[in-house]
């Protein structure tokens, strides 16, 4: 890892074109079917936008997704905008919020996701670098 961590990952991703996020999960294995009904209920944020103090738009989550096989989970961020602002976001709202209290029993490695510093910690050690990404939007 290069720099001062977290913070570089997230700055190397910012200055993708397409921005992708991945967050990994440390989970206890053999508890595929409790955790896909931790997600069957999940709530979903109130908007995609994330809005500054000021009530700007800094981000927009375009799509997430989880995966999980044996012992490890991803979630997958697709965004445009800054990530850190994603972050807080995510961490303020009351879906994601439930899911992190009802994986906590699931999860090999606790998580600190109680308060939004903790949670935004947690998020940038947590981040997979982003080693290459495509889409049909970028052919030209």
């Amino acid at each position: 890892m290069a720099g001062s961590g977290g913070d570089t990952r997230v700055r190397d991703q910012e200055e993708q074109a397409m921005p992708f996020a991945a967050i990994t999960y440390d989970i206890k294995a053999g508890y595929e079917k409790e955790i896909s009904e931790i997600f069957g209920t999940f709530r979903r944020v109130g908007s995609p936008v994330v809005r500054d103090e000021a009530g700007g738009e800094t981000a927009r989550i375009l799509s997430t997704a989880v995966f999980l096989r044996d012992a490890t989970m991803v979630r997958l961020i697709e965004y445009e905008g800054d990530l850190d602002a994603v972050a807080r976001h995510m961490a303020r709202q009351p879906g994601v919020q439930e899911v992190e209290r009802k994986l906590a029993p699931y999860l090999s490695r606790p998580r600190d996701t109680g308060t939004v510093e903790g949670f935004v910690a947690t998020f940038r050690r947590s981040l997979l670098p982003c080693l290459a990404q495509m889409s049909v939007r970028d052919a030209s």
